[in-house]
């Protein structure tokens, strides 16, 4: 017995792409297209950590911070029209997200509301957070009485 390859088994990722819904082929399955939001980098110098955090499509007004036992919990919420009618026709598909996500940071106990700084930028959130100072060691010699 002899077995061919056939184009269903070579390129089926391809072929079931083609067949499918015609707008995946172009925009991607929503399977392909990244599901997290809230994308963070986190940068470490000398004094202080910076987090960029990724918030496309939100608006500053939107956008929270919020300080408790050590945690800097961020959250965005987005919202739009339910109604499906557009004025020049009805929406095939709707990609955008809707609702609301958040993120939350272990920053320490030792860090205070007042010491973070913050700003929303092109749809980018930057927050700046000190590193607190170690404490200076008492390296001074002392006496210890032996009994």
């Amino acid at each position: 017995m002899t077995f061919y390859p056939t184009l269903a088994t070579r390129n089926s990722s391809l072929l079931n792409r083609l067949m499918s819904d015609p707008f995946e082929s172009f925009f991607g399955s929503p399977a392909s297209r990244p599901t997290h939001l809230m994308t963070t980098d986190i940068r470490e110098t000398d004094k202080e950590f910076q987090l960029e955090i990724d918030l496309p499509g939100f608006k500053k007004e939107d956008v929270t911070a919020s300080l408790k036992d050590g945690y800097l919990t961020v959250s965005a919420k987005t919202a739009t029209e339910s109604n499906d009618e557009a004025k020049d026709g009805t929406y095939l598909r709707k990609e955008r997200f809707v609702g609301s996500c958040n993120r939350a940071f272990y920053v320490g106990e030792d860090v205070k509301q007042a010491d973070i700084n913050a700003k929303f930028d092109n749809g980018v959130l930057t927050i700046v957070i000190p590193k607190k100072q170690p404490e200076p060691v008492n390296e001074e010699p002392f006496a210890i009485t032996i009994c």
